[in-house]
């Protein structure tokens, strides 16, 4: 209900439901243990905070609403309605999406020890590749591919681009001695990880090899 959107971000924006305004909620109702809803009512006003206080707290939401949001509703323009959208869709999910990345190479850099650099603009274009790993005279391609929804939803595209893709890292391997492997990152949490480990071990013999 719209009315009740309202309300809830005006209170939780306001602060009025915390603690130091309604009392602590959770804990009183338990040490209450009511079995209805007027016990719990009756023993609220009685123990915790008074009904003429929580109509208080009503009149200030109505306050902050009829005056405080809604002058600032009249200062919003169609322009920042704009602004706002794009930056939504375009400018933070891209730094969403780097700092994801940038996560998840600095685990890998972590894990094998080596300095992972961004590749080149120009290898980019040519190889598909996000990052390398310098072995003496040698480079190990690496990209790295965000995944949801426990990394299956969007495994078959994924997998159909690398299939596109395996022309220009074979291209990679012949100029630059090494593989190019896929790293695969997802969300767990509010932690992001690496989704395929086994790739690890898989590139710490390629780094064995071109050491070697």
């Amino acid at each position: 209900m719209a009315k009740e959107w309202i309300l809830n971000s005006a209170m939780n924006r306001f602060q009025l439901n915390f603690k130091r305004n309604v009392g602590p909620t959770s804990e009183s109702i338990r040490k209450c243990a009511p079995k209805t809803l007027d016990e719990w009512q009756n023993y609220y006003f009685a123990n915790v905070k008074p009904k003429e206080h929580i109509e208080e707290l009503g009149k200030k939401l109505y306050t902050k609403i009829t005056e405080v949001i809604q002058a600032e509703v009249l200062e919003v323009t169609e322009q920042d309605c704009i602004d706002y959208m794009l930056e939504l869709v375009i400018d933070r999910t891209f730094d969403g999406y780097m700092t994801e990345i940038q996560t998840i190479y600095g685990q890998l850099q972590k894990v094998l020890n080596v300095k992972i650099e961004p590749a080149p603009d120009e290898w980019d274009r040519l190889f598909n590749v996000d990052f390398y790993i310098k072995i003496k005279d040698k480079y190990i391609g690496l990209q790295i591919k965000p995944i949801s929804f426990g990394g299956s939803s969007q495994l078959p595209e994924i997998f159909k681009e690398k299939a596109i893709q395996e022309e220009t890292h074979k291209q990679f391997t012949e100029g630059m001695g090494g593989k190019v492997f896929y790293i695969y990152s997802i969300k767990i949490g509010d932690k992001k990880e690496i989704y395929n480990k086994e790739i690890i071990n898989q590139i710490e013999q390629e780094i064995e090899r071109l050491s070697g």
